[in-house]
């Protein structure tokens, strides 16, 4: 027996935990409605909570454009990758040879504005790139000791071109 917050006496069961039955003799689970599709597992407000993940859509001039500096990204990294050469410094000399504005302080007029970050040296050396193409499209990149990918996206609401590590 329990006592209500109104001070009654409750002869029935306690809150029931995670797999318990509920009054109904149904097992607790996210209440009809509240259920997200393709919410990895059908968190309510997945998509809410997660959306700052989500690129926006690209236009398809953008999403063309992206694919065809894409396809010029890809044979630099290859051999950077084949080289054994994957710190930021080489990758962004060896990218700023196609044509690409600087990201940095030592910005210069080119095709779109590249960025490029190292990777924690002592975890995973190597350089994730970020290719700004038009104002809604990317070229989003790695070159580390394992592979390189090369791939198009449109721009994330509050990192640009670099896919977000974090939630607020």
């Amino acid at each position: 027996m329990t006592l209500t917050a109104c001070g009654q006496e409750h002869t029935g069961p306690t809150a029931a935990g995670p797999g318990s039955p509920s009054r109904s003799g149904s097992p607790v689970g996210p209440a009809r409605g509240n259920v997200e599709p393709d919410s990895h597992d059908g968190a309510p407000h997945y998509h809410e909570n997660n959306g700052f993940k989500i690129p926006k859509e690209m236009s398809p001039a953008s999403e063309e454009a992206a694919r065809a500096e894409a396809a010029r990204i890809e044979p630099v990294l290859k051999r950077l990758w084949t080289a054994k050469t994957w710190d930021a410094e080489s990758v962004r000399t060896a990218l700023l040879k196609l044509g690409y504005r600087n990201g940095g302080p030592d910005s210069e007029q080119g095709r779109g504005t590249l960025f490029v970050q190292a990777h924690d040296p002592g975890t995973n050396p190597g350089s994730t790139i970020a290719l700004n193409v038009r104002h809604d499209a990317c070229v989003t990149a790695f070159v580390q000791s394992t592979n390189y990918q090369v791939q198009v996206n449109g721009r994330f609401l509050e990192t640009g071109c670099f896919e977000p590590r974090g939630g607020h």
